[in-house]
């Protein structure tokens, strides 16, 4: 690195400005201690259900350097997946399921990684450092780490808010052992709102900046494979996969412009996919339908056990057939949500 270079956040921005990026921050491979105790907090709790995962590997998730000794910076990215309309309009559309903004377009980590690579070759290159990328697939606190490189700060529903992007971020880290100067962690301004956690469908928030993923609609439709709740159940509505109330209502979001990345647009068939079609798919239907998409990696019973939910909340008898189908369905977990499906539709009649 040259004399020219003694401050290389100008040349890698550029970089990453040109491969696409909507937003870059630089921080030290570091974690302030109030992130390391939120996530201990978070495990003591019992919050993270059944995501094994989170707590096998604490430690790494807890401190870069944990993860890779030789990491000395981070270089934080954010791509827009800002959806052109409002993601809550099919709310009240009880015969249709409604899909996170996030997964109605090609699977992000197939968008997101390939230029984190391109990213860090850049840096290996340009600066003989050592790199490694990450995606959302590791032991990486990515929204702190995001936070303290000045993208954004954590809001009351623990997602990262950006002043120009809102709560429509996806996040990737190139992590190196290049000494980058930190650009300075980005201040809390969620003020007084309280709006993500006022609208939330099933109380998933015991207090501000905290989560209860047990009754996160998110984590029940994504990541828990067994029987949802019968409690909880009725607040789902029609959201079959993934939540988008506490991202969508705000008030940041008003400054998102809609995603530039024709990748990560809507297809149109996610938009409003019909429950009565959804609940008629077979395994080989079900990822012919969604390849190439996140919902893919979810499983077709995961899937359908989530659509004899919605169709239990429709209140639609003509909905009554495909209540029966899931309630026959071979797979234990999608047959229970289809009976209770069926005794919801059979009980409004």
């Amino acid at each position: 690195m040259g004399a020219a270079e003694a401050d290389p956040r100008p040349a890698i921005r550029a970089e990453a400005t040109r491969l696409g990026f909507d937003a870059i921050g630089f921080a030290e491979a570091t974690l302030p201690p109030e992130a390391r105790a939120r996530l201990d907090a978070f495990l003591a709790a019992g919050h993270h259900g059944t995501m094994g995962w989170m707590e096998a590997r604490k430690d790494e998730r807890s401190d870069p350097r944990a993860l890779w000794p030789e990491a000395v910076s981070v270089v934080s990215l954010g791509l827009s997946y800002a959806p052109e309309g409002d993601p809550l309009a099919t709310l009240d559309q009880p015969r249709i399921g409604t899909i996170s903004a996030y997964a109605r377009g090609r699977d992000y980590h197939d968008v997101l990684k390939g230029r984190l690579k391109h990213l860090a070759q850049f840096i290996a290159s340009r600066f003989g450092a050592g790199v490694k990328v990450f995606a959302d697939t590791a032991p990486v606190m990515e929204k702190p780490l995001a936070q303290a490189a000045g993208l954004g700060w954590q809001g009351k529903h623990t997602n990262l808010v950006s002043r120009r992007h809102g709560s429509w971020l996806f996040l990737g880290e190139v992590i190196t052992t290049l000494a980058i100067p930190p650009d300075g962690a980005h201040a809390d301004r969620c003020g007084s709102c309280t709006r993500c956690l006022a609208v939330c469908p099933t109380d998933a928030f015991p207090a501000p900046y905290r989560l209860d993923a047990t009754r996160c609609i998110a984590y029940l439709t994504i990541e828990h494979a067994g029987p949802i709740p019968e409690a909880l159940r009725p607040a789902m509505g029609n959201r079959i996969f993934g939540c988008d109330d506490c991202l969508a209502v705000c008030p940041w979001n008003r400054f998102a412009q809609a995603t530039r990345e024709a990748k990560l647009a809507a297809r149109e068939d996610l938009l409003a996919p019909d429950l009565a079609g959804l609940a008629a798919l077979d395994d080989a239907g079900f990822r012919s339908r969604f390849a190439g998409t996140p919902v893919k990696r979810s499983g077709r019973n995961r899937m359908a056990r989530n659509v004899a939910i919605a169709i239990g909340n429709s209140g639609d008898a003509a909905l009554l057939p495909s209540a029966a189908m899931l309630a026959a369905d071979a797979d234990a977990v999608v047959a229970e949500a289809g009976a209770w499906a069926l005794a919801r539709l059979s009980a409004k009649g």
